[in-house]
């Protein structure tokens, strides 16, 4: 028998152990429920007191630092006191954005937000609502010229995005040096591309970092609460568009739906024909950094999935990205 406390990747936290020792620290009424509800980047909890419900998230200890985090926190509740629709973190008694957990594997770091009303528009996502949340995209862009955050957050450069991605990719494709030459060449293209965009305002400026239906609440009268804002950072404004496009690519979004998104865009911060011309990289490059994400989150929790075809789909649809019909499916 081992005696010694064995190590640790990731913990599950018991909820009734966050009521006890997170929740107390924010001004609650009485917790009637606390509920494990998903595993993402993060783990979120649902929390139900008599009045309200909430979102409890606690942050994984493998993927983002303390600044990082309050970077985020820092961001959303300037959005929200610039009356911009967010899901904005609760301050709890003591005046602080977030709680540090000591779990088994390193700190860990929770943040209470209202629960945002309605729901997600997953499979009814329509041109009006793409069209609303390319609007707000822009004014984001546009107040986030002002924002002077306390915290530090890694920038959403080429540098960080694609050679992380490869260093991530690569080591799988040993074995398939065609296709490895192929990433190569592709993340060549793309740094290539990419350098004739400037990096300063307004063409550079914080960023949601993940714009797409699955992070926008909507009501039936229309009321919109983004929230998810765990990959922001500063970056190029026309890379959110790229990013919602990407997802909506992979998921199979119509093209009105997409182009409602840049047209409400547009309708607030016109775009240079530099950016739009970018747009295309852009994307591809928002497709390899998701990749590397998903990768090192799979190589944690679920190495079962990296299997051939896993790396076969995704550079099938790298080649479609790079491809002169890459808007047509």
């Amino acid at each position: 028998m081992i005696h010694e406390v064995f190590p640790v990747i990731y913990s599950t936290l018991n909820a009734e152990a966050l009521v006890d020792r997170v929740l107390a620290c924010y001004p609650l009424d009485p917790v009637r429920r606390c509920q494990f509800w998903h595993r993402g980047l993060s783990d979120v909890y649902v929390v139900e007191t008599s009045r309200q419900m909430y979102v409890l998230r606690v942050s994984h200890y493998h993927w983002r630092s303390k600044s990082e985090i309050d970077f985020e926190l820092e961001l959303l509740d300037f959005l929200d006191r610039h009356h911009l629709p967010v899901a904005a973190p609760l301050t709890t008694i003591a005046g602080d954005l977030s709680v540090t957990i000591a779990a088994p594997e390193g700190d860990r770091y929770a943040a209470l937000f209202p629960y945002a009303p309605g729901t997600v528009p997953v499979g009814d996502f329509n041109p009006t609502q793409s069209f609303a949340i390319g609007e707000t995209l822009a004014k984001i862009h546009q107040i986030c010229q002002k924002f002077r955050p306390r915290a530090v957050r890694q920038s959403l450069t080429p540098d960080y995005l694609l050679e992380d991605a490869l260093e991530a990719i690569a080591p799988f494709l040993k074995h398939r040096p065609h296709d490895l030459q192929q990433l190569r060449e592709a993340i060549g293209a793309i740094e290539a591309r990419l350098a004739e965009l400037p990096q300063h305002s307004p063409f550079w400026t914080v960023c949601w970092g993940d714009p797409h239906s699955g992070n926008v609440h909507f009501t039936p009268s229309g009321q919109m609460t983004l929230f998810d804002f765990d990959q922001c950072g500063y970056g190029w404004r026309a890379f959110d568009i790229a990013k919602f496009w990407q997802v909506s690519l992979r998921a199979g979004t119509s093209k009105a739906v997409r182009q409602a998104f840049l047209e409400g865009y547009q309708g607030v911060e016109p775009l240079s024909q530099r950016e739009l011309d970018g747009l295309q990289s852009l994307t591809q490059m928002a497709h390899l950094w998701m990749w590397s994400i998903n990768l090192h989150n799979a190589r944690l929790y679920n190495y079962s999935r990296l299997d051939e075809s896993y790396f076969t789909q995704r550079l099938e649809h790298l080649k479609l990205l790079r491809s002169s019909s890459w808007q047509l499916f």
